[in-house]
């Protein structure tokens, strides 16, 4: 590598490692001697540095070094022969290798963090053999503006030894075994002259019960981009461009934000120069494509999965909240639709719920139709219930600090504890770092012993979500009630960054989980960090359902008043199936469901998955039709050669379409099926019933949010009117909070917004 290049780089990277706060106290001794070490450098004419170099010894000397405390100096001694040293080891590829590369894989391997151009370690004045500082600069524990770092070996394989500690090697089971030990070689601590002394390692702590299975590797990728983002922001920080600086380093912290780099340049940037941080912004949506209008005559079923979730409406409540408008990906339709509660006939027959369907003119477009299909689960008294295996997975790793993330969580699972009966019962399992059980399974009759260990709980930590699953479904799994209600409760951010982190293999473990009768509700809370898509995937592959707590009333809400209807289901993996008459119906288009839908084969095989009712809940879809004869533009196909289709005797009927339902009993393997047709007629907008006006005021809520191409004449201004004439009796008042919220996203969207119609 050229030499002026190298000292380039290896200056950048020092601005950046020595950012931090200023000290005002005198040196220290051992500084001092650090000073003329340096100033020996300088000065010599035999030291053979180019003059890139030598400047920078310089700089360093006069303008950095004396500014800083003591604690923050790392002992740099660079010595000519190091290049070529390094030259030589390259030579030798294999056993570079083994001390450089840490491999990803039985064959391959990549560079470890801060490896990219210079080792930051380099050898110390006394001939140490080089010691690799520990990720992105540190090691575990320590961190910039603290005393000696501890540096590791870099011969180290094991990726455990990341969070363990150096060479660490698990004894008598890793963590999924009883009681996990681990062991490791002596630390190597750099001292201010550059000597290296053996320290004895830190001991980790085991886990309180830890999961079962073989201990799960970090994932380094998001720390060697982040790494990346670091060095780009050091070359934009040194051209001065300060602004451009923080954005690297603020992304750099958005992919690891453990980067004690990133950390220290954006602290460095506020401390001198007063440019804020902007906030950090990881929250992660699923892309969902609108759905399109589909003819009759060529699709002529529409399949689709219930959900029951309703999570995206409080999240896009907080955003408004905040006077801030939520990312279109954020905001799902049939959410919104669902949030509410509407008066649906209770179930009289052998089925466990009611379908209603009925249709009025499109009120954002009158030449369409609005189909409503709502289906009414079979509300269960408490008393009836069946009794209750809970398991509250808790996140208490680091990221849950925050009043909104685990205080919150504490408060509203205090809520459920005081719903609990004796026959009820709850285990609490946290993770952070690794899986541990707080309190194996308890009556319901014990809710001091219960409340006691859920105020215990304090965030701290990685977040090592995978591995928290395993272990709540164990337990959920050792104390399995055959006739009860097996759930685990999992509350978090989403944010797994340690253990099994793709969604795949999350999604694979939960569905081999829910196969035992142990379904999955998601309880999401926070910013920020804020995984939607994740959590949304984990309930939906478990059986469950997801929800959001923004504040302490939609906990009340979802875990009290909706308690039997959050926990407790009547049915499972059930589907809509609606068909059209095409002699009544030009197009259709299914307002929602874009993630639950599902191909018209799936109505029928019954190991297709499909979502859960709740006791009591409601579903409501909305359909937006267009009549034959209207103007519309549709995609079109040729004219088949070898076959013709006609029209079926029954399409000359008064039909409009079929509505069928398929459903599992909650312990049932095979499904059923249901149906019911709806005669075509004409129904003005003016006479629909109060629940479809408010059902279409909440989509049309979530059309304009969306940015959606089918929104028609809607404006904010006509959706509060459409909501304001369907308020009713509004007991609870979520109609009338639903109205201020259109109202505030119409003054955010400022003059965008049609206030007019």
């Amino acid at each position: 590598m050229n030499e002026n290049l190298e000292a380039e780089r290896f200056s950048k990277e020092l601005d950046c490692l020595l950012a931090g706060t200023k000290g005002s106290e005198p040196l220290d001794p051992e500084l001092a001697k650090d000073m003329e070490f340096a100033e020996r450098i300088v000065s010599s004419d035999k030291s053979g540095e180019s003059k890139v170099r030598h400047s920078l010894k310089r700089r360093l000397l006069e303008q950095e070094l004396a500014q800083y405390r003591p604690s923050r100096l790392k002992a740099w001694r660079v010595r000519p022969w190091v290049l070529a040293s390094g030259l030589a080891a390259l030579a030798l590829v294999p056993l570079v290798e083994h001390f450089l590369v840490a491999p990803s894989s039985e064959s391959g391997g990549t560079f470890k963090p801060g490896w990219d151009f210079m080792s930051r370690g380099g050898r110390f004045s006394d001939g140490s053999v080089p010691f690799e500082p520990g990720v992105n600069g540190m090691a575990p524990g320590s961190s910039a503006g603290r005393s000696a770092d501890v540096v590791t070996p870099l011969n180290v394989k094991d990726p455990s030894a990341l969070v363990m500690g150096p060479g660490a090697a698990a004894k008598s089971g890793s963590l999924g075994g009883g009681g996990a030990a681990w062991s490791a070689p002596p630390i190597r601590v750099a001292r201010g002259g550059g000597r290296l002394e053996s320290v004895p390692p830190r001991a980790a702590a085991a886990p309180a019960s830890p999961a079962q299975g073989p201990a799960l590797p970090a994932s380094e990728e998001n720390r060697r981009q982040s790494q990346q983002y670091y060095l780009s922001g050091i070359i934009y920080y040194d051209k001065g461009d300060f602004e451009k600086a923080r954005n690297e380093w603020a992304h750099a912290l958005q992919l690891d934000p453990d980067n004690p780099d990133a950390q220290a340049g954006l602290q460095r940037i506020y401390n001198l120069y007063g440019i804020q941080p902007p906030p950090v912004d990881r929250e992660g949506y699923r892309y969902l494509q609108e759905n399109d209008f589909q003819k009759a005559v060529d699709a002529p079923l529409s399949t689709f999965s219930i959900d029951v979730d309703v999570a995206s409406y409080a999240n896009v409540r907080r955003f408004l909240n905040q006077s801030r408008l939520p990312p279109a990906d954020a905001v799902r339709v049939e959410e919104f639709i669902n949030y509410f509660h509407y008066s649906y006939p209770e179930p009289q027959g052998a089925h466990p719920f009611t379908i209603t369907a009925d249709s009025a003119d499109c009120p954002w477009n009158p030449k369409h139709k609005l189909v409503r299909v709502a289906i009414k689960g079979k509300s269960i008294p408490k008393e009836e219930l069946p009794p209750s295996n809970l398991v509250f997975l808790i996140d208490s790793s680091g990221s849950m600090m925050d009043q909104d993330k685990l205080p919150l969580v504490q408060k509203s699972l205090r809520l459920l504890v005081n719903e609990l009966r004796p026959q009820d019962r709850v285990a609490i399992v946290t993770y952070a770092g690794s899986a541990g059980l707080i309190l194996d399974s308890t009556s319901g009759e014990d809710k001091a012993d219960i409340l006691s260990a859920i105020d215990r709980l304090q965030a701290g930590g990685t977040t090592a979500g995978a591995q928290g699953i395993l272990l709540a479904y164990q337990v959920a799994a050792e104390h399995l009630l055959k006739k009860g209600n097996n759930r685990v409760i999992l509350a978090t951010d989403g944010d797994f960054n340690v253990g099994v982190t793709s969604d795949g293999e999350l999604v694979r473990l939960i569905e081999q989980e829910r196969e035992k009768g142990i379904f999955l509700t998601v309880l999401g809370v926070g910013q920020g960090n804020y995984q939607d898509a994740k959590m949304q995937q984990l309930a939906d592959k478990g059986n469950g359902n997801y929800a959001y707590l923004d504040d302490i009333s939609e906990a009340q809400k979802v875990l009290v008043s909706q308690l039997a209807g959050t926990l407790y289901a009547v049915a499972k993996d059930m589907k809509i199936q609606v068909e059209f008459n095409p002699a009544r119906v030009q197009a259709y288009r299914l307002i929602g469901y874009e993630k639950r839908a599902l191909k018209a084969e799936d109505f029928n095989n019954d190991k297709k998955d499909a979502g859960e009712l709740g006791s009591g809940h409601t579903v409501t879809a909305l359909y937006e039709l267009i009549p034959p004869g209207v103007k519309a533009s549709l995609p079109d196909v040729d004219e088949l050669k070898y076959q013709k289709t006609a029209p079926a005797q029954a399409a000359q009927d008064k039909e409009l379409l079929t509505v069928k339902v398929r459903y599992k009993d909650p312990d049932g393997t095979k499904s059923k099926l249901v149906s019911r047709p709806l005669v075509d007629k004409a129904q003005p907008w003016s006479e629909a019933v109060p629940d479809l006006k408010f059902a279409a005021a909440a989509a049309g809520f979530a059309m304009l949010l969306r940015g959606s191409a089918y929104s028609g004449d809607l404006s904010y201004a006509k959706v509060a009117a459409m909501a304001q004439a369907a308020e009713g009796k509004d007991a609870d008042g979520y109609r009338g909070e639903f109205i201020r919220l259109v109202q505030k996203a119409q003054l955010l969207k400022g003059p965008e917004a049609t206030l007019g119609n």
